[in-house]
């Protein structure tokens, strides 16, 4: 069962104004048999770490799933939990946005990029 996490990510305000408002994770299962189901956990980190985001998603074969999360806090962390299927399965993305929509740079996180595996 991978476990898959962004790491903390830094969302400071500038000019009173953090540059991420929202979070889309998009979930693609890329095998033509059998469904998955993906546990999502949104971390707001602080002086400790508070749960925020708890849902557990089921994937069919080839379905792609869009989830939208508020963000606008100081700094946060999601953790994927994988059950029944492999890494290269499943396909994830992280995609910080502003509140009209346009997507962070500094806050784009995929799969074969940058999400690290907890052990």
């Amino acid at each position: 069962m991978p476990i898959l996490s962004t790491g903390p990510i830094e969302n400071n305000a500038v000019s009173g104004v953090r540059p991420t408002q929202t979070v889309t994770v998009k979930l693609v299962k890329r095998d033509a048999v059998g469904g998955s189901a993906v546990s999502i956990q949104g971390y707001l980190l602080g002086a400790t770490r508070i749960l925020y985001v708890s849902e557990v998603i089921n994937i069919a074969p080839n379905e792609v799933v869009t989830r939208d999360y508020f963000a606008d806090l100081d700094a946060f962390e999601f953790i994927f939990t994988i059950g029944e299927a492999t890494e290269e399965e499943i396909g994830i993305s992280v995609w910080g946005k502003t509140s009209t929509g346009q997507l962070v740079n500094a806050h784009r996180v995929v799969t074969h990029e940058k999400l690290s595996s907890e052990v």
